[in-house]
């Protein structure tokens, strides 16, 4: 009994550090889509475009990570990795639907989302990056 509430405290510290990890790599894609520091923009600039699609794009890593580890396999390995590989996929459609989104819509999208009035295309970028990281969510439910 005692074994396996610590090996499910160990496993549960695992995947917090892999989860927090997958939002840290979350961050540093969202820096990468803006121009500009993303840390400047939010926490000195207060910019509401740019802190809205961050927000979207964490709770969409952490949506996927929360889905595959509830569907992991039971074999905590693989359920490790399937995490990290769905983790990277995630970001990866979502970095995929920032691109598709800015192609399909005038001017560039990071620009907007770095400007410091408040821009209904950050929403839209928001809800593109959250819509992106469900569809990886289904997949692996």
């Amino acid at each position: 009994m005692l074994e396996d509430l610590l090996s499910g405290a160990w496993q549960s510290v695992v995947f917090g550090i892999v989860g927090v990890g997958l939002m840290a790599a979350g961050f540093g894609l969202v820096d990468l889509l803006t121009p500009g520091r993303l840390r400047d923009l939010i926490w000195v600039d207060r910019n509401a475009n740019a802190g809205l699609l961050l927000a979207a794009n964490q709770l969409g890593i952490a949506g996927i990570v929360f889905t595959a580890i509830l569907t992991s396999y039971s074999d905590f390995g693989k359920g490790l990795a399937s995490t990290v590989v769905f983790g990277l996929v995630g970001l990866a459609i979502m970095a995929l639907a920032f691109v598709v989104l800015d192609l399909l819509t005038p001017g560039k999208l990071g620009e907007v989302i770095c400007s410091p009035e408040p821009h209904p295309a950050a929403r839209v970028s928001a809800a593109t990056h959250f819509g992106a990281a469900l569809i990886v969510c289904a997949c692996i439910a």
